[in-house]
């Protein structure tokens, strides 16, 4: 066994696809320059495409479009069921509608600043870019956004921004867009160039010759294994949240398709870069199996406070004004409630530390709304927020119309993913990684508003436009089931299941995930140590072991069984949680919602440090010690500076 910590420093890893020249020009040249596919020979090529979420449901739709042969796989029973639909509050576009100051410019700057200077420069500006496309695609498919008076599309104002640039369908945004990617994807089913597999989950990746050529998929109602094949594999199976057991994420979400991949060579990119929302309902038992977002369009008009003193119990009415703090206002004035998330999750967090924090465990802050019903009329309120309070009060019991929502920093998305270049093409060729699944846009912190963004930006209009660059070379070789590869990651599926069904324990497979979920959160949430990473790493390589000698799979692999189904997407977080803690632990600095405990400033605010750190980690497989490949990251049009909200 290694010692704790340990890792072998690899080669520097750069994005060859990368352009350069005027920064607003790059994505322009790159689709000029890419090689393009005859529309004839586009009927010869075929694509995977894993995930059927707002990434993979509009790359699979726009890739059918283009009139390539795709392949779609979804774990659920429809692709209507992605966690893409769970987003509520909104998708950033740098619309300018508002006439506010926005601009392609200042949301590319915004973003880099949000994400603490860890992303690249050249993707969140293309990013930027498309976003304002991506808003007449959906209102073209009919997806129903919010409209102000007369007749235009209504923006709201999100945390990170100072200009009002999120379009809005309700508290249902995530909803109603994946209804539209779902729509188009149904279309192209129809018409014969999409074939879906529902029910079905990835489970190996086929590499052959070095590139990317197809997966081994489990059929989850008959429990039959099979192979398909593509010349190439898109995986758009999100994020990673789950690792620690209670986080905002469906329970189904899982990091099994990118951990298959990353076993087989795909760098593993910045693990440990974890979102954590600040507006969760708090957790309420030990028994719980998720936790529940409360949107962050709640902070709009929502004032966030907690007593003055330490311990003072009393109901939120009964607490006069001059004995609130709010906080964030206090403490940063020009951005008030609206600071980014990692900001409000931390500031939420020591306010608790300190004694005063709210409900069960003291675990909690209010989320007021009394001043905008005063301010607006209820009725206004409930017009903007309806769904989410009435989420709220059949969760909680309370009505948040009367009292204040309580809320707390729960884990939410995850900004880290497997390492893509500028065409979202992995280091193994022909695997291309888009949506959550990917690390590219969004540093070390993501703003509100901008994961919606970033699976239609990859989905729509990246992706489409890169991937012919790769097939042009297309169609590959012919693969059967005969193939060496092919038998050796089938058999890789096999053993693996029958290992899992063999143990026959006495321990479920929940049971150990709750345990890692809390060492997770404990060690490696919002702050992080030296000595307590370490210790992290020691107590999941023990829990690991005990895994493997005593979880309990009950049935068998030939039938409907969501245990085993379980037991290997857990099996994939132990050794997910390793690396996470690694990275961590390698990572000295504070940065994003990523506070180290050893690296802060005077008055206790994260501190970054970029001599040693502007890098993105980009991790490879190397079984008992890991690989770091570090891509330094330039900074032309943002120049990093100390982060301050105030």
């Amino acid at each position: 066994m290694t010692d704790i910590g340990e890792y072998v420093l690899g080669e520097p890893v750069v994005d060859q696809k990368a352009p350069d020249g005027p920064i607003a020009e790059r994505w322009s040249r790159r689709r000029f320059e890419a090689k393009l596919v005859n529309p004839a020979n586009k009927r010869k090529l075929s694509v995977i495409v894993v995930g059927t979420g707002l990434a993979g449901g509009s790359a699979a739709a726009t890739l059918g479009e283009l009139g390539y042969r795709v392949k779609s796989f979804c774990y659920q029973d429809s692709p209507r069921r992605a966690h893409s639909i769970a987003a509520q509050g909104g998708i950033n576009a740098a619309k300018n509608y508002r006439n506010d100051g926005d601009s392609v410019h200042r949301l590319f700057y915004d973003t880099v600043k949000g994400g603490d200077f860890r992303a690249r420069e050249s993707n969140v500006h293309r990013l930027a870019e498309v976003s304002v496309e991506i808003i007449d695609q959906c209102v073209a498919q009919g997806v129903p956004f919010a409209r102000e008076y007369g007749g235009l599309l209504d923006t709201r104002s999100f945390g990170g921004a100072q200009v009002s640039r999120t379009f809005y369908a309700r508290g249902q945004t995530g909803q109603q867009l994946l209804l539209g990617a779902y729509q188009a994807l149904e279309r192209q089913i129809a018409a014969g160039t999409i074939e879906m597999h529902d029910r079905h989950e990835m489970l190996e990746l086929i590499v052959v010759d070095g590139r990317a050529r197809g997966i081994v998929a489990r059929d989850l109602v008959s429990g039959e294994i099979f192979t398909e094949y593509a010349d190439a594999v898109v995986l758009a199976s999100g994020g990673y949240g789950n690792v620690f057991f209670l986080s905002t994420n469906a329970k189904g979400c899982n990091v099994t398709a990118t951990w298959r991949a990353h076993r087989k060579g795909a760098l593993f990119a910045n693990p440990c870069y974890t979102q954590i929302h600040p507006t969760c309902i708090p957790v309420s038992g030990d028994h719980q199996s998720k936790l529940t977002l409360m949107s962050e369009s709640l902070r709009n008009d929502g004032r966030v406070w907690v007593p003055k003193e330490a311990g003072d119990s009393r109901a939120p009415g009964d607490i006069p004004e001059a004995e609130r703090d709010y906080y964030l206002e206090r403490i940063y004035p020009a951005f008030g409630n609206l600071v980014p998330r990692d900001i409000a999750s931390r500031a939420a967090k020591n306010v608790c530390d300190e004694g005063r924090g709210v409900g069960p465990g003291g675990l909690g802050v209010y989320l007021d709304f009394s001043d905008a019903i005063d301010r607006l009329g209820r009725a206004a309120v409930e017009a903007k927020y309806g769904n989410l309070f009435e989420m709220y009060e059949r969760i909680t019991g309370e009505n948040p119309y009367e009292t204040p929502m309580r809320i707390y920093p729960a884990v939410h998305y995850t900004m880290g993913g497997l390492w893509v270049d500028y065409d979202l093409q992995s280091n193994l060729p022909g695997l291309f990684v888009i949506g959550e699944a990917n690390f590219s846009d969004h540093g070390a912190n993501r703003l509100g508003a901008s994961a919606l963004m970033q699976g239609l930006a990859d989905g729509y209009f990246v992706l489409p436009n890169t991937i012919g660059d790769y097939l042009a070379a297309g169609p590959f070789e012919t693969l059967t089931d005969a193939h060496p590869e092919v038998r050796k990651a089938r058999e890789s599926v096999t053993d693996r299941i029958e290992r899992l069904l063999a143990v026959n324990g006495d321990r479920t497979v929940d049971s150990f995930h709750r345990e890692l979920g809390h060492i997770m959160w404990e060690y490696c949430g919002m702050e992080r140590s030296d000595e307590g990473l370490r210790k992290a790493i020691g107590l999941i390589r023990d829990l690991r072991e005990e895994f493997w000698r005593r979880v309990k799979v009950p049935g068998t692999g030939a039938q409907f069984n969501q245990s085993l189904e379980r037991a290997g997407r857990v099996a994939d977080f132990f050794e997910l949680a390793e690396l996470m803690c690694v990275d961590a632990l390698h990572r000295t600095e504070s940065c994003g919602g990523h506070f180290r405990a050893e690296s802060q400033t005077d008055d206790g605010e994260a501190k970054r440090d970029d001599e040693a750190f502007s890098y993105v980690a980009a991790w490879e497989y190397g079984g008992e010690l890991p690989v770091l490949h570090r891509e330094e990251l330039n900074f032309e049009y943002v120049k990093p500076t100390q982060r301050s909200y105030k």
